[in-house]
């Protein structure tokens, strides 16, 4: 009895979670302008009339810089933060760590009214470059987990052995550690791209009159000819949303198999 209500209760919620995502590509290929059933016919000229919005490049090209950046930036940092907290000890280290995974729990849009007083009191103007802040700060505990996982699995007489041959501690981060920690690197890369890809809140309310692509999906929902675009578009951003995760998940089991770790559970 027990087994079975379970097992309800994980059908229905999946369904609840997941139904959505498998409606999208569905109303993608409907030739109906209205979002409802019955189906009017498959076609895809939704998916060629996408190509031809103005407003969809910029858009892109946006959201794209500020992922590429976010990336690049929360992994460094997630690198220097997860070797600081399984290397070294200091004093104060599990409130600083404490401080910095915050934002994992804190309401995005708290943390982005927060992030919008801060930068027009100190006369920072809004842009591509504020939304970037913004996003380093949410990822930053992503790449955080995902690298102290990569780093605790080294095998620290690996490093000692590279001090005993010569190298510098520089010397042996670089041509010991990080080799050893790449696919965490990777992972955590991909994992930061995703997230700021996808990211709506803080972009809307740091962009300034620079629009990502979460916001040019927003503001396209007002009319209702471009919802079949949208559609066409977002089923795009699912499947290369599942790429990425995929990859990423996929580099994150290839470093817990190299290091000799065991996996407990991941991404997907």
């Amino acid at each position: 009895m027990k087994g079975g209500v379970f097992r309800i209760y994980t059908i229905g919620y999946l369904l609840f979670l997941y139904a959505p995502v498998v409606l999208l590509p569905i109303f993608a290929f409907n030739d109906g302008t209205v979002i409802a059933f019955p189906l009017q016919g498959f076609t895809t000229r939704w998916f060629t009339q996408m190509w031809s919005e103005p407003g969809l490049w910029p858009a892109l090209k946006n959201s794209l810089i500020i992922a590429v950046s976010t990336a690049i930036l929360s992994t460094v940092l997630g690198v220097l933060a997860a070797r600081a907290s399984t290397r070294y000890r200091f004093p104060g280290k599990a409130p600083v760590m404490g401080l910095i995974m915050l934002p994992l729990v804190l309401p995005e849009i708290i943390v982005a009214v927060s992030l919008l007083v801060v930068l027009l009191g100190i006369g920072i103007p809004l842009s591509i470059f504020t939304v970037i802040l913004g996003h380093v700060l949410m990822t930053t505990p992503f790449a955080i987990a995902i690298l102290t996982s990569a780093f605790q699995g080294l095998d620290r007489s690996l490093e000692e052995a590279a001090y005993d041959l010569g190298e510098t501690p520089v010397s042996a981060f670089r041509l010991v550690i990080l080799p050893l920690v790449m696919p965490g690197i990777i992972s955590s890369m991909l994992i930061s791209f995703t997230l700021s890809l996808d990211e709506f809140i803080i972009a809307f309310f740091l962009g300034g009159t620079q629009v990502t692509l979460p916001v040019y999906i927003f503001s396209q929902f007002r009319f209702p000819a471009s919802v079949p675009v949208i559609m066409a578009l977002g089923t795009i951003l699912v499947a290369l949303s599942v790429l990425l995760l995929t990859v990423a998940e996929y580099y994150r089991r290839r470093g817990i198999a190299k290091s000799g770790g065991k996996d407990t559970g991941g991404f997907l």
